[in-house]
């Protein structure tokens, strides 16, 4: 059988390293010229004790250290427009995000942005982004969006609508995946973060229009290495290894669905996020079940796959294999303590049709999913949910 053109793009290097971010200037300053340096983070992670140690290590390794602590939960253009507006009046040459998938996010951007005559406003969709940017640098402190090797930002445009910017610009020239730095992390995020890393692989192996060869190869691994370790995880955030693998796995499936594009979990989790401001983690581990099983029926043979890779006990044709597959998913999410209906974060049964009618808005993804979904469907989707 030939195999069906495809392309395939990811960041040219990463580095993991446990406790690798006490020497990030000594892997920064053998990398890149720039010393002028803005490092994009939270006030959280500041609280936390997590940036000083990095600053110092910036700062005796020659770089002049500027911080932008104000990037929030499902961030606003106008934190955009601030960060690019402060790195301008500083002369920036060199963007560092560190931290969860808003920090990462916003620093893709206003690396792009610092320089650009072109509006935030006009690079929102697939490919719309002109001209270059500065060296950027990403590292994650959770183990889930992926976002440090994804060509993607999603940023909130209004009260309750998110918009993403996809382009090659986004794709960071250097990674550092040091897993120390996920140890804070709670158990309720471990888990969300984990689930969402989860979603990513499944979907990224189910894309209707761009799945390939090698965006299946790390989806599989994803998902191996993420279904092992979650519980260890979420159990005893200490544990080295499990944080280890957590931060590979989520790492793969962002490579895979960066090339074969997420679809109706996300579609489905984006308006929960806006209208609830529940954390994008969050939200797809509660969308995740009903859009398993309303894609079983076209999906199963890909179902049947992932179950023997994530080792499910059980034999039995490709229906049994995926209800299987379905099955352990919904069990390891139970046992990871994510809340697990709508009812339980506060969402009102007499939202779901407004929630329905803003997840058809998201065109990008629901294109992706291997069975159409109709705004019927996703109503059905979210009661199923409640």
């Amino acid at each position: 059988m030939t195999v069906t053109p495809f392309s395939f793009t990811t960041v040219p290097e990463l580095h993991l390293e446990w406790g690798g971010a006490s020497r990030l200037g000594e892997l920064l300053a053998e990398r890149f010229e720039a010393r002028n340096l803005l490092l994009v983070t939270d006030r959280g992670l500041i609280d936390a004790g997590l940036i000083a140690p990095v600053e110092q290590a910036l700062g005796a390794a020659g770089f002049k250290v500027s911080i932008f602590d104000e990037v929030v939960a499902d961030p606003p253009e106008a934190v955009v427009r601030s960060c690019s507006e402060a790195a301008r009046a500083k002369q920036i040459d060199i963007v560092v995000g560190l931290g969860g998938g808003s920090s990462l996010d916003i620093a893709k951007l206003v690396a792009i942005t610092i320089n650009s005559a072109q509006d935030l406003s006009e690079m929102y969709g697939i490919g719309n982004v002109k001209g270059d940017r500065l060296p950027l640098v990403l590292v994650p402190t959770t183990a889930g969006t992926g976002s440090e090797v994804t060509n993607i930002s999603i940023i909130t445009t209004g009260e309750t609508t998110k918009m993403g910017v996809v382009s090659r610009q986004l794709y960071a020239d250097f990674v550092l995946l040091d897993a120390e730095l996920t140890v804070g992390l709670p158990q309720i995020h471990t888990a969300a973060t984990g689930i969402d890393a989860m979603v990513h692989a499944i979907e990224a192996y189910t894309s209707k229009h761009k799945k390939n060869p090698i965006s299946d190869a790390l989806a599989r691994e994803a998902l191996r290495l993420l279904g092992e370790n979650l519980l260890p995880a979420c159990k005893d955030g200490t544990n080295r290894e499990a944080r280890e693998k957590m931060l590979l796995g989520a790492m793969l499936a962002g490579q895979a669905f960066s090339n074969s594009p997420v679809a109706a979990v996300h579609a489905l989790a984006y308006p929960l996020g806006g209208h609830y401001h529940l954390p994008h983690g969050l939200t797809n581990a509660l969308m995740l079940g009903p859009v398993l099983r309303f894609n079983a029926k076209v999906a199963a043979p890909l179902y049947a796959e992932l179950a023997d890779v994530m080792g499910v006990a059980g034999s039995g044709d490709q229906q049994a294999r995926s209800a299987a597959f379905v099955d352990h998913m919904l069990k390891l999410m139970d046992e990871s303590g994510a809340p697990r209906r709508l009812r339980d974060v506060n969402v009102t049964d007499n939202s779901l049709s407004m929630l329905a009618k803003d997840a058809m808005k998201q065109t990008r993804l629901l294109v992706n999913n291997p069975v159409e979904v109709t705004e019927a469907d996703a109503f059905e989707l979210y009661r199923e949910a409640f």
